[in-house]
């Protein structure tokens, strides 16, 4: 699909769907819509989308994945190219990227949370991590939101995610800190969580629909489409009901760039990995178009 022709069908899709946003999240749509009109024109100079540091910290930017980590030799696992695109987005110069890493999805797992600090002294970043069980390790979870590079979601539950997100009001708090620049990425649950929602294996091992994403992106998410056979025809279904809005799907190894809510690239770490565009159509059913994507090195 051409760039212009995808997003004028993104930008009709997005206002429809902003009026059934409440009415903060759709205050964060017009604020967003007026910062990007502000910015466009320098992302579109920018031929092989790879962006300055100046661009980096005024759009919001999200890299939602089914990737970004690899088998290791010597670790649980170790960064990917995916994440390591997220952080270069930061833009960061001159000192070493603050990265945040959440694993509430996985129930903040210890050893989970080990590894990332393996991996954060392999790659030169300042790392820490935030956990909400029993209770949050760090007084003041927003200004320290705010004060990173780069946000790192895991995958697991991402019902419990958003369930114990809103409980601690991090649902506000990443709508701020995705409007300071701050790059969000994550995995799995990790990217459908940024979303108006997908499909999940939360509530058990038949997938079901989660519609309660916290909606920074008004398109829906499906991950692992490749990997788990049932994934692609329940997201095409969920569309074509109209349970989900249109949205993108990735393959295990493919990610998606989103600056503000458009999509401006598709990326891959893994040969073969795609991505893809689905929408309801008018008549019944859905049209599945792949996107074309970058390969990561």
């Amino acid at each position: 699909m051409p760039d212009r022709q995808r997003g004028r069908a993104t930008n009709s899709v997005a206002a429809r769907h902003a009026q059934s946003l409440p009415m903060r999240k759709r205050s964060a749509h017009r604020w967003l819509s007026g910062k990007l009109a502000a910015s466009v024109g320098r992302c579109e100079g920018s031929g092989n989308r790879r962006y300055g540091a100046d661009v980096a910290t005024r759009l919001p930017t999200i890299l939602a994945t089914s990737g970004g980590f690899a088998e290791s030799a010597r670790l649980d696992w170790e960064v990917g190219p995916l994440t390591r695109f997220a952080v270069e987005l930061a833009g960061v110069i001159g000192r070493a990227p603050r990265v945040c890493f959440l694993g509430t999805a996985s129930g903040d797992d210890r050893r989970l949370i080990t590894t990332f600090y393996d991996n954060a002294w392999r790659e030169g970043w300042v790392g820490s991590h935030i956990s909400l069980l029993s209770m949050p390790n760090i007084a003041d979870l927003r200004e320290h939101l705010l004060a990173q590079d780069v946000v790192w979601v895991w995958g697991g539950s991402v019902a419990g995610l958003l369930a114990m997100w809103r409980l601690h009001g991090l649902d506000g708090v990443f709508l701020e800190v995705w409007q300071s620049g701050v790059v969000l990425t994550g995995v799995s649950a990790g990217s459908i969580c940024w979303h108006v929602g997908g499909t999940t294996d939360s509530f058990g091992p038949d997938l079901r629909a989660v519609t309660n994403g916290l909606a920074l992106l008004p398109w829906s998410n499906g991950v692992h489409y490749d990997s788990e056979p049932v994934r692609r025809p329940l997201f095409q279904s969920l569309i074509a009901a109209g349970t989900l809005p249109m949205g993108y799907a990735t393959d295990d190894g493919a990610g998606l760039l989103y600056r503000g809510t458009d999509l401006v690239e598709a990326l891959t770490e893994r040969v073969d990995a795609g991505a893809y565009l689905v929408r309801a159509n008018p008549g019944g059913g859905v049209t599945e178009e792949p996107l074309d994507v970058r390969r990561l090195r």
